[in-house]
């Protein structure tokens, strides 16, 4: 373990999911290579496993091995698996809000976040934010920002995220999808230092509008986007018919590729590959990776629960935050 970087802080997320118990099983596969520590109160980890339980992150040389480092954040009622309590709202919302500042005060080199529930967090604090995204980038104050979903096959950015399908079409322009495209060239670039990135841009109807047979936004917003990014230098492909772009011939040719709506992103990333598939925050000036995947109520304290998401999240954050200080 190399003593000069800075711990990951991994959030606790919904109490009632599988949150606490996969950073459990994560930090036992990663302890003797990634210092990390969970932000978490100590009464909801098992009882079998030693703990060191602190008030603010150590120093990376003052981890140990044999223990996992535990952040206190007090909750006002006990954890039941399986059953989340509107009661946890406030403290899960507040475990967010202190790993951020962890990370942007020095303290942590990067954040990882287990998953929430938006509607027990807004039925019981009256959160509102569609998700972990949106409250990240108001925490960071940032207006521009995007969900990255990564694994070893594919890089897929949605250019709208939480909003209802029938929406879309009230919150899609050319002016988000010049952001989404910018915003992951920049990612692309500095994080994961891929010069001159392709990036291909699905459509948003089927078949990418057949030349506006089937809906106009291609031809509106989508096409005059990419043919004016592409005189500024972007190395762009699209729009492309989005049942087709993902195939394996394909899919060897871009570096990230960009689509209108959640479903279409996320659909095939974890068909190819659920259990690898981590969630990169772009646009923060912080790492955030998430899990890829929800609090799994339904298993929760079953010991069913599989941690290579958590693993995948855990080790993608802390490869960026290496490759971060050393280019500094």
């Amino acid at each position: 373990m190399n003593n000069n970087f800075k711990p990951i802080i991994v959030t606790c997320g919904d109490p009632a999911g599988v949150g606490p118990e996969v950073v459990v099983s994560a930090w036992e596969a990663l302890r003797d290579e990634i210092p990390l520590c969970i932000l978490i109160d100590p009464n909801f980890l098992p009882k079998d496993i030693k703990i060191k339980i602190l008030d603010q992150p150590p120093l990376t040389s003052n981890i140990e091995r044999n223990s996992l480092t535990v952040i206190r954040h007090n909750f006002v009622e006990h954890r039941v698996p399986g059953r989340p309590n509107p009661k946890h709202a406030e403290a899960t919302i507040k475990v967010v809000e202190r790993g951020v500042q962890f990370v942007k005060n020095g303290q942590c080199s990067a954040i990882c976040t287990m998953p929430i529930s938006k509607s027990i967090l807004k039925n019981g604090a009256n959160f509102p934010f569609p998700g972990h995204t949106e409250y990240l980038a108001h925490l960071d104050g940032k207006n521009t920002y995007g969900m990255m979903l990564v694994n070893k096959y594919l890089r897929v950015v949605p250019a709208t995220i939480h909003i209802p399908i029938k929406d879309i079409t009230k919150y899609l322009n050319a002016e988000l999808v010049e952001k989404t495209i910018k915003t992951t060239h920049q990612e692309l670039t500095n994080r994961f230092s891929i010069s001159n990135p392709s990036i291909w841009i699905s459509g948003l109807n089927p078949h990418a509008g057949e030349n506006g047979l089937i809906g106009d936004e291609e031809q509106k917003f989508i096409i005059p986007t990419i043919k004016k990014l592409r005189s500024e230098g972007y190395n762009l492909m699209g729009p492309i018919s989005a049942d087709t772009m993902f195939y394996q011939k394909k899919r060897r040719n871009f570096d990230a590729a960009i689509c209108m709506y959640h479903d279409q992103a996320l659909i095939p990333i974890k068909t190819l590959d659920f259990h690898t598939s981590v969630n990169l925050t772009i646009g923060l000036s912080f790492i955030r990776t998430s899990p890829d995947h929800g609090t799994a109520f339904d298993i929760a304290g079953k010991n069913l629960a599989n941690p290579t998401s958590t693993i995948e999240a855990i080790k993608l954050a802390w490869h960026l935050a290496k490759k971060e200080q050393n280019n500094q």
